[in-house]
């Protein structure tokens, strides 16, 4: 959020999950991937759907629907993987769709709406309001805290 401060613009990455645009800095973003196989991984949370060998590196994959407590959806040609890379580890979110790449002036970002009962509040930083369009600014390191710890564990 400093880092955002110092800008006049913020480029994001918008995708789409059920009726909600979302927004993530295009910094953290490493690619995006249609759907994959996934391999499975044994006793991990329901929203980590395995890994994925993505040009030699296994990437654990994280569905965003499951992970905000949303109904599931059937994967479909729409469906990606948005791979970011936060400090030293990369994670695969799968998304209903990636729709944009779009410059937002950082002052049309506002701190998150307070709602009351929300299970995604944690997981916002703020909203971002651009021409008619509403972009919800995810908080990745809150959305990924629980991969961030497991491996952290491991080392």
């Amino acid at each position: 959020m400093t880092e955002m401060l110092n800008q006049k613009e913020m480029k994001v990455i918008v995708f789409q999950l059920m009726d909600k645009e979302y927004a993530i800095s295009v910094d953290v973003v490493q690619s995006i991937e249609k759907m994959l196989s996934i391999s499975r991984v044994p006793k991990t949370p329901s929203y980590v759907k395995g890994v994925l060998n993505l040009r030699g590196v296994v990437t654990p994959i994280v569905d965003l629907r499951a992970r905000f407590g949303l109904a599931g959806k059937e994967m479909d040609d729409s469906t990606r993987i948005i791979i970011v890379t936060l400090e030293d580890y990369d994670v695969g979110l799968i998304v209903d769709a990636a729709n944009d790449v779009l410059d937002i002036p950082v002052e049309s970002i506002e701190s998150q709406p307070e709602v009351v009962g929300s299970v995604e509040v944690d997981f916002i930083s703020g909203v971002a309001k651009v021409e008619k369009r509403l972009l919800v600014m995810l908080n990745l390191d809150k959305v990924l805290e629980p991969i961030k710890r497991v491996t952290s564990d491991d080392l």
